[in-house]
């Protein structure tokens, strides 16, 4: 497999090394500038959900670094089989979602192509002092997650057109849901180590964030937060291609007790679309933070811990 090209920049303080949520470069030694971008396919007919959602997901890589977004760029594939209008819809729904984190939108670019795609690039500041990597969880650690999972096994239900309205609504609106406010309320305690859950499902990214930082991380598959109808749709067989992908991909950091359901497996393999933030901190914070969280309307569960254990790797536990 080729590999990607190494730089060496004493201002780089977060790069390529362990995949963390977005690149960081040091201004002056109080301000450093936080970069991402992503786009992608829409999951829904409503385009100006779909501009919402996509926004809110290129915005969530900022927040995972403990940073503040402030501009961004769209990055738009248009369809030429499709009105205008339909991209004037998708780009209100990333107008209105970046307004709404205080986000100016910039300008950007747009190229043809076979299928929509939408995203944004983002850059935010964060103090050099505070940036949340995934190379910072430590022994001892209580994890919180800020969003449920479930949204790529309800959007293949969806596409089977075996997904409950109020299912599929409450997915999208969670998807549309921008992660400022946990990040807010989080700011306010020691935060260790952390990264937001995407295309790598909740296992994929815990054992990214296990793997960087040289811990064990151990998860309560009980204690993790479901989007409603998730596990019935995962016991119908409704699961992603990417879900087994990432299966393929993780398996041999994982350790998963025979007690957890073969279907609520691959629910914690499910790929999320702007899923919630997936960070550490000292036990002896977690249950405050969580009550914090909840208190402030974020859906938020403590759903595992950090051991010496065998680091770099995840243990499930039911």
């Amino acid at each position: 497999m080729a590999s990607l090209p190494k730089y060496s920049d004493p201002r780089v303080l977060v790069g390529i090394e362990t995949s963390d949520d977005a690149g960081v470069y040091l201004l002056r030694d109080d301000v450093a500038l936080v970069q991402t971008v992503d786009f992608f396919s829409p999951l829904t007919d409503d385009a100006y959900m779909f501009g919402q959602i996509a926004a809110a997901n290129s915005l969530s890589d900022i927040y995972a670094m403990g940073a503040k977004p402030l501009t961004a760029l769209n990055v738009v594939c248009h369809a030429p089989c499709l009105p205008l209008s339909v991209m004037a819809e998708v780009l209100r729904g990333g107008a209105d979602k970046a307004a709404e984190a205080g986000v100016v939108i910039l300008g950007g670019h747009t190229v043809e192509n076979a299928d929509v795609k939408y995203g944004l690039s983002v850059t935010g500041i964060v103090d050099p002092k505070k940036i949340v990597k995934n190379s910072g969880a430590q022994v001892g650690d209580s994890i919180i997650l800020t969003k449920p999972i479930g949204t790529g096994i309800i959007a293949t239900a969806y596409k089977a057109e075996l997904a409950d309205a109020a299912h599929l609504q409450a997915a999208l609106n969670s998807m549309a849901e921008l992660n400022k406010t946990a990040a807010d309320v989080l700011s306010a305690y020691r935060i260790h180590g952390g990264t937001d859950i995407t295309g790598f499902g909740l296992l994929g990214h815990a054992a990214e964030v296990a793997r960087a930082s040289q811990v064990e991380l151990v998860l309560s598959a009980s204690a993790v937060p479901l989007h409603a109808g998730t596990l019935q749709y995962a016991s119908m067989g409704l699961i992603p291609a990417g879900a087994y992908r990432n299966a393929d991909y993780f398996r041999e950091s994982l350790s998963i007790h025979s007690a957890v359901p073969e279907a609520l497996v691959d629910c914690l393999y499910d790929p999320q679309t702007s899923g919630g933030l997936f960070f550490t901190l000292p036990p002896s914070q977690a249950e405050q933070a969580l009550l914090d969280l909840t208190q402030a309307g974020v859906q938020a569960a403590i759903i595992g811990r950090c051991e010496a254990g065998m680091p770099g790797r995840v243990r499930v536990e039911l």
